[in-house]
């Protein structure tokens, strides 16, 4: 694999990650890496959504995710699942679920 292959990743963010403009800088840091996706709320507390693109910038989101997010926010853990390659995207850019 190299690092132009595509790849998924699932992701869910832990910590005080609500109500301090997670997921609008989350979808502004995936587009700027070119990556495509999502990113919600969770009941729980916590946010969660996926990833797609380049495995390079995956993991420079990936990374973002785990240890920058929002300047209000305290990331306590990032976890990541399902990390699969795929042969095409699956959405057309990265979209903050209500």
């Amino acid at each position: 694999m190299s690092d132009a292959d595509l790849i998924s990743v699932d992701y869910e963010v832990y910590g005080k990650v609500q109500g301090v403009f997670f997921r609008k800088y989350t979808q502004a840091e995936g587009k700027k890496l070119g990556l495509v996706g999502w990113v919600q709320n969770t009941g729980a507390g916590t946010v969660q959504g996926q990833l797609q693109g380049q495995r390079k910038k995956v993991k420079e989101m990936q990374e973002w995710l785990k240890s920058t997010g929002s300047p209000k926010s305290h990331i306590i853990k990032a976890e990541f699942r399902n990390e699969k390659a795929v042969s095409s995207l699956e959405h057309s850019t990265f979209n903050i679920v209500k």
